[in-house]
């Protein structure tokens, strides 16, 4: 079913969390060019290597089917970067794209190790189909921590995919210490659930056992044209 989306609505949710971004100094931009994206993040010296499913080299992410966003603060040096792309899983669902390691890999023949290996225990993760919305490569700067920048990194984020993609569901993947120490909190997930992935990918280093959390396309609408805003509850 083909989702009309109001522009108007979707310009004056993004302006506002936009122009509170550049009162904390930080200029947001989007990018298409995940070899850029590679390339910026890979000079971080505090960010863990950019996930398998952001990476060229790994995952094809065809035109508009994927974007990242990127912060520089007043000295134009990197305050945050995150990443999203779309997944269509008309014929399957989340748990299974993760099970099947198509979540990480355009080819998991050819790229995954033959131990790599992911188990997706959450139900709710077997109901997420159709046009979904992965976010993930969550990266904030220490210094930008603490003043209610991560919930308007997430709601851009969620902004820009509504209006490109207008998703069936948004997801990612969080670990358990995000859920322990508020994290997730900040970030304004509606839902997350235990179970999202067992993962262990050998060459990528990364063994974790994460949440899945996730937004349903009509709540992420109901996001979006709310007349109100969660920019008076900031720090």
């Amino acid at each position: 079913m083909t989702v009309v989306v109001d522009p108007l609505q979707v310009s004056r949710f993004l302006q506002s969390y936009d122009a509170a971004a550049t009162q904390k100094g930080i200029k947001l931009s989007i990018g298409f060019d995940f070899n850029e994206y590679v390339s910026i993040t890979g000079a971080l010296p505090t960010k863990k290597r950019t996930e398998p499913c952001f990476r060229p080299d790994r995952s094809i992410i065809k035109s508009g089917e994927g974007y990242w966003m990127l912060g520089l603060d007043r000295s134009n040096e990197v305050a945050l970067v995150e990443a999203a792309r779309l997944y269509d899983l008309s014929h399957s669902n989340f748990a299974e794209h993760l099970e099947s390691l198509n979540a990480f890999y355009t080819d998991p023949a050819k790229h995954a190790h033959p131990q790599d290996r992911c188990t997706c225990t959450s139900p709710s993760a077997r109901k997420i189909s159709g046009r979904v919305a992965y976010h993930g490569d969550f990266w904030l700067r220490k210094d930008f921590r603490r003043q209610g920048v991560p919930k308007m990194m997430a709601a851009v984020l969620r902004g820009v995919s509504f209006s490109m993609w207008a998703p069936d569901f948004v997801c990612g993947l969080a670990e358990r210490w995000m859920l322990d120490k508020g994290v997730l909190a900040q970030y304004g997930h509606t839902h997350h659930e235990p179970g999202g992935a067992l993962l262990h990918l050998v060459e990528e280093n990364i063994v974790e056992e994460d949440l899945i959390v996730w937004m349903t396309g009509d709540e992420l609408r109901s996001l979006v044209y709310r007349r109100d805003t969660d920019l008076d509850q900031l720090p």
